[in-house]
């Protein structure tokens, strides 16, 4: 099962992976939102993408309003991953506030991949 991960801090994009590939899943990663946009067009759709919101080009929200108009894109779980304390996010499965427990993390990817296929 792959997971996109979509943030454009290098060193959480690294240790993200670096967890979850331990973990079995193959990994997919965008530094933002227009880049994933690009990668789910044309690639293998993933079972879960893990979202940072605060990015450059396209941000997180800018990413779930696309997102949210392609019928077949809509039905891959989007976790939200933030530092932001307080954060509305319609479209998201589940938020997760950075720094994110990576044990926790990686529970979450296995119940939404598994609920995804």
């Amino acid at each position: 099962m792959i997971v996109l991960i979509i943030d454009d801090d290098p060193d959480i994009l690294e240790a993200t992976s670096f967890a979850l590939e331990n973990e079995g899943f193959g990994i997919e990663t965008a530094r933002h939102g227009e880049e994933a946009l690009q990668r789910l067009r044309v690639g293998n759709r993933p079972a879960v993408v893990l979202l940072d919101l605060m990015m450059p080009v396209m941000n997180g929200w800018q990413f779930l309003e696309e997102v949210a108009k392609v019928p077949s894109l809509k039905a891959i779980p989007i976790v939200v991953l933030t530092a932001a304390s307080r954060v509305e996010v319609s479209g998201a499965v589940e938020v997760l506030h950075k720094p994110v427990d990576l044990g926790l993390l990686i529970e979450v990817v296995e119940r939404h991949a598994r609920g995804a296929g």
